[in-house]
């Protein structure tokens, strides 16, 4: 135990797996008046009714401060929310959203659940963990039969910039790579597409530009001015609606995936 949780990998639970412990406290502090974080929260939302309407039970590893479990929770009243993070730290402030949520100190690479959960979600942490395969893997035993999986990841190796180093990415995906992936881990992919498309060419500017903000901090993109980043919103809702409509951009800062663990 640690903090009073169950800790499952106590030796990592301070730092050095892939992220700087740190920066959960600038997160905790920026999520909410983010409009990256939103829109992410709101195609997750989106997904979780969509494609899995009768989960009773949601997973998510590496949950951080818990910004994407609170909204889940207060989008279904009554599921089971469990959220795992390497770090004592992220757990700390996903207590404070989360004080009902089972919260467990634990390494992707070693889930200790087998056919236990409706849904698992991994949000933006598959790229900061080599073995992202073995991940994939772990969570095919941890997910119920029938179970579904919820991926975002950061998208195209050609957007890498100094942001990603500071953020202790070990890559971003393609498409193709990242279904491949999980089809290896033995799942059926339900849905596949780039999302924060229709901002990749300002994205794509910044970073030909060789825009990078002071020391390079890991979340300097999405600290904006309120009205950029209200105006940044709308095309994230009108790219939403979309989605929604069944388009699957080629092109994204993102790539969110919906897979389904096979019988």
């Amino acid at each position: 135990m640690l903090d009073g949780r169950p800790a499952f990998a106590p030796e990592l639970a301070q730092g050095g797996a892939g992220f700087y412990a740190e920066a959960f406290e600038e997160l905790a502090g920026l999520e909410q008046g983010s409009f990256w974080f939103r829109s992410r929260n709101q195609l997750i939302l989106w997904a979780l009714r969509t494609y899995f309407p009768q989960a009773q039970s949601f997973f998510e590893v590496g949950c951080g401060t818990g910004f994407v479990l609170s909204g889940i929770g207060a989008a279904n009243p009554g599921i089971r929310l469990v959220g795992s993070e390497v770090f004592t730290k992220g757990l700390r402030f996903a207590a404070r959203r989360l004080p009902a949520a089972e919260l467990m100190q634990m390494d992707a690479r070693d889930i200790p659940f087998v056919d236990e959960f409706d849904v698992i979600g991994i949000f933006d942490v598959l790229e900061h963990i080599e073995e992202d395969e073995r991940v994939l893997g772990q969570i095919f035993q941890a997910l119920r039969p029938g179970g579904g999986l919820l991926i975002t990841v950061p998208q195209h190796m050609f957007l890498w910039s100094a942001v990603d180093e500071a953020a202790c990415h070990v890559r971003r995906y393609a498409a193709a790579d990242l279904r491949a992936k999980v089809e290896g881990a033995g799942f059926q992919v339900l849905r596949s597409t780039s999302f924060v498309s229709l901002l990749l060419p300002a994205l794509l500017l910044s970073r030909l530009k060789g825009h990078v903000c002071k020391k390079a901090e890991s979340t300097c993109e999405l600290t904006l001015p309120k009205t950029w980043d209200t105006f940044l919103s709308r095309i994230m809702a009108c790219e939403l609606i979309l989605i929604r409509q069944g388009v699957n951009f080629p092109y994204g800062g993102s790539r969110f995936l919906v897979a389904k663990k096979l019988q």
